[in-house]
């Protein structure tokens, strides 16, 4: 089924690392060899500060979103939704691109979400934001967020393809952030100076 190929296409889409390129763009160093070595938005906040994160943060969303979103708009069957939004979900954590190197998820996962429902989105973005607001860690923060998501996808889409889709992709995502957790216990994790 040609329908099918979303999987291969979002995986690709993924697998196009926002931070490596804005970085290269800006003249920034490559955030794989500067900071904590995650080519995502947050390390690329410490080496090269708002504008060059707020952008790597919206490319990785996006990268997320537009392959479900292309899905949902053509009316997919929902195991090809979810399948369409684990495989940007994937490209993103072991990009073919970059050596299978790439960052830990927490913005494609937010741009997935959206792409199962505008309101699924907005309540990982949500928690995010107010435990943020609260400790300023962002792995907090991210860890939070995803522990409940699962949760947030049965109350709101209600879909057991759906659910199961946000819960592996959760699964994943903790298990990225296992150094992240490990400083954290340790008090040794660092806050983001806004």
């Amino acid at each position: 089924m040609i329908e099918w190929l979303f999987v291969p296409a979002a995986y690709l889409i993924g697998s196009v690392s926002s931070a490596i390129i804005i970085c290269r763009l800006m003249g920034l160093p490559d955030p794989r060899e500067q900071g904590s070595g995650n080519p995502g938005a947050t390390n690329v906040m410490r080496i090269g500060g708002k504008k060059a994160a707020g952008i790597t943060l919206l490319g990785d969303m996006l990268k997320g979103l537009i392959p479900v979103y292309g899905a949902n708009l053509l009316g997919m069957p929902i195991e090809l939704l979810a399948a369409t939004g684990l495989a940007a979900f994937i490209g993103h954590l072991y990009p073919v691109f970059f050596g299978f190197k790439g960052g830990k998820g927490v913005a494609t996962t937010i741009g997935v979400l959206l792409g199962f429902s505008w309101l699924l989105g907005l309540a990982f973005v949500a928690t995010w934001m107010l435990i943020y607001k609260v400790g300023k860690i962002s792995s907090l923060s991210a860890l939070i967020a995803a522990a409940l998501t699962p949760i947030y996808a049965w109350f709101i889409v209600g879909k057991p393809t759906l659910v199961m889709a946000a819960a592996l992709m959760t699964v994943i995502l903790l298990w990225r952030h296992k150094s992240n957790i490990q400083r954290l216990l340790s008090g040794a994790e660092e806050a983001i100076k806004p």
